[in-house]
């Protein structure tokens, strides 16, 4: 048995150069990698060459690999479909692992295994169980909006409603615009039907949005402004129950840690509730900082209550928006 070891900067070349030394192609003879060779460091020090060894083979083991590549062609009929039908049942265990039996020390006893089968079916013909369906809410059904009193177009009030039907039309949300002006003068818009608050957006910045284009468009080419103020669904009112509550909870986290806090960026509908809901709290004084978009309350403690309260040594509370209630 002839053998050859050799060495090149990779295994590759390594293999190249064995078998232009023994004059021999890669299926005559078998490799045996002893060592990939490494690069060292920065490809200078510590460098390694790639070894492998070149075993030629024997003459009976070359005819044994002629005959296994050209086996389809060599093989009788017989033998082919032989073949064939071996390579299609080892196909089917591969698909299928997890019917193999683990293999055991003890040769297993056949007569006991035929009895266990007998008694307990496989896991193949094991009946599978339903899973139980979950039930369905049943849909409450929605009443239909109360149809709106259609005001006079030339009206402020007649604008906005019109403004507001033909932008929810484009929308595609069928609601109600009912429009009425309150003591002071402003015009007050309920919307009824939009019960996905497709009209709300996040936080309510879709319905400050539309408000903000309806003002525009009621104050179009007058003289005196008109405030306009749009609700939907009663968004307003929970939104500044939301409010105050979290005012309340901010207020005394400002008491017992003796910092100021800073809430998140609010629109001036928002901030005067804020300020409002603090107005009368004792110790606690607020007031706006940064410039729109980004303005927002702080609440700080005032200083006569401040000598009061612990003094840790932490960094200015900032508002998170985790922390606030459900616009719903």
């Amino acid at each position: 048995m002839k053998q050859y070891e050799s060495e090149g900067r990779t295994v590759e070349e390594a293999i190249n150069l064995g078998l232009e030394r023994l004059s021999a192609s890669i299926s005559d003879v078998d490799i045996t990698v002893i060592h990939e060779g490494s690069k060292g460091l920065f490809g200078l020090f510590g460098s390694r060459m790639a070894k492998v060894l070149l075993t030629l083979k024997q003459e009976d083991d070359m005819k044994d690999a002629t005959r296994a590549l050209f086996a389809d062609a060599l093989d009788t009929p017989g033998e082919k479909a032989a073949r064939k039908q071996a390579q299609e049942k080892a196909e089917k265990l591969a698909e299928k692992p997890e019917q193999r039996r683990p293999s055991r020390a003890k040769k297993p006893d056949k007569a006991a295994d035929a009895g266990k089968e007998a008694d307990q079916p496989s896991q193949a013909e094991a009946p599978k169980q339903p899973k139980p369906r979950r039930e369905k809410k049943p849909v409450e059904p929605q009443e239909p909006p109360t149809p709106a009193e259609q005001k006079d177009p030339a009206t402020q009030e007649g604008k906005a409603q019109a403004f507001l039907q033909e932008i929810t039309r484009l929308m595609g949300v069928d609601v109600s615009v009912h429009v009425r002006t309150d003591e002071e003068g402003a015009i007050r818009v309920n919307m009824q039907g939009d019960v996905l608050g497709i009209l709300i957006g996040r936080r309510g910045e879709t319905l400050d949005a539309l408000q903000y284009l309806t003002s525009l468009q009621v104050n179009k080419g007058e003289e005196d402004y008109t405030r306009v103020t749009l609700d939907s669904e009663g968004y307003r009112a929970k939104r500044e129950e939301a409010l105050i509550r979290l005012a309340n909870r901010m207020a005394n986290r400002a008491k017992k840690t003796g910092r100021r806090v800073s809430m998140e960026p609010m629109n001036p509908y928002e901030r005067r509730i804020l300020h409002s809901a603090l107005q009368n709290t004792e110790g606690i004084s607020t007031h706006s900082e940064g410039e729109e978009p980004n303005r927002h309350v702080v609440i700080t403690v005032n200083k006569d209550f401040r000598g009061a309260a612990p003094k840790p040594a932490e960094p200015s509370i900032i508002y998170d928006e985790d922390e606030t209630a459900s616009d719903e």
